[in-house]
């Protein structure tokens, strides 16, 4: 499958792997559910970091990064899964994988704890890079958006930013997740009626952080709110899925910006593909973000730079009145108008003349 997108993309991509769980021979309680991974073992399961990355480079297949654990504060021990405390993993990649990889030559990103965001991942910030060691062969921190369907955790993010500027923020996992996918209804998607596993599970005390949504602006205002606060890159966990919301061996059913009919061979792009288009087309691999000066409250604006130079604004109004105000970038300046409850992108070029194209 990676061998076939290759053929068809032009720019190309970069793959992140990311293993749930070590054989059960190699943890503590023998089960491929929960469990830690034994020290003895901590050699053994650095070497199968390596033999996988050298068998997918054997294919023509380099892998840009790696996460050391799928969520290591565990998963209800309902699917493949390993835990670690931020001091277990870190000693892994400091004194195991770290140097495993350099070793074997392997040129591959480290990203360390990927799970959620909140106070969580503040205190996984501060154990990564307490220090040199600590965080050497950390090349940044992944996170999952699964605390809240609303709340992007602003105040974590700038922790994380600051507890070590030079390392990334990488987005790696999110979904409409507990959703059987609704099938060429563009409608559903814009309407404030999914729900996540939080609305049914989530502790008294955190409910309010799980309240009924439109995906389609959970997306975008998820998107914008994570590159306001220097999160470098953005992962759907789910490309293509099946009407069912699979194939999930363990039923849980989600939603993909693609949907198939397998039966039927039709396809249905979602309005979260074009969510995500918004992003992915017009803000190109190495775009740099840049500062916006927002001045409606009830905007979300984000906007990056190109490595050609072009500027992309993206806009989200999430009200039933349209919006008229203008853009500004030193002394060129163009209206600009949205509609109510829209995403919209503006490509900014400029000319010699010093206008807005």
């Amino acid at each position: 499958m990676i061998q076939d997108a290759k053929k068809v993309s032009k720019d190309g991509f970069k793959i992140i792997s990311s293993p749930w769980t070590a054989p059960p021979w190699m943890k503590d309680n023998k089960d491929w559910r929960g469990g830690k991974l034994l020290p003895e073992y901590y050699d053994t399961w650095a070497l199968y970091f390596s033999k996988y990355l050298t068998a997918y480079q054997t294919e023509g297949i380099d892998i840009w990064g790696i996460t050391v654990e799928n969520e290591p504060l565990g998963c209800g021990n309902n699917w493949e899964s390993m835990h670690y405390t931020p001091q277990e993993i870190t000693n892994f990649v400091s004194k195991h994988l770290g140097k495993k990889l350099l070793d074997d030559g392997h040129n591959v990103k480290i990203l360390g704890y990927d799970q959620n965001r909140g106070e969580e991942l503040q205190k996984w910030a501060d154990v990564m890079y307490a220090n040199y060691e600590s965080s050497k062969y950390y090349d940044g921190i992944a996170i999952h958006w699964y605390a809240s369907t609303y709340d992007w955790f602003p105040a974590s993010l700038q922790y994380t930013h600051k507890a070590s500027s030079n390392k990334m923020i990488i987005q790696t996992e999110a979904c409409v997740d507990s959703e059987i996918p609704y099938w060429n209804d563009d409608v559903w998607y814009w309407k404030k009626e999914a729900t996540d596993w939080g609305w049914d599970w989530a502790s008294e005390k955190e409910k309010y952080l799980h309240p009924k949504y439109a995906p389609v602006y959970r997306y975008a205002a998820d998107i914008i709110g994570c590159m306001n606060n220097w999160v470098n890159g953005w992962v759907d966990w789910n490309m293509v899925l099946d009407k069912q919301g699979g194939p999930n061996w363990f039923k849980n059913w989600c939603i993909a910006p693609v949907i198939v009919d397998p039966d039927l061979d039709e396809v249905y792009y979602t309005p979260l593909f074009y969510v995500m288009a918004h992003f992915s087309k017009f803000i190109r691999p190495e775009a740099v973000r840049i500062g916006v000066d927002n001045t409606d409250p009830e905007l979300m604006v984000t906007a990056a730079q190109n490595p050609d130079g072009s500027i992309a604004v993206i806009i989200l109004n999430q009200h039933i009145k349209p919006k008229k105000f203008t853009i500004k970038l030193g002394t060129a300046s163009q209206f600009i108008s949205i509609s109510g409850e829209a995403l919209q992108t503006v490509v900014l070029k400029m000319e010699k003349s010093n206008h807005m194209l």
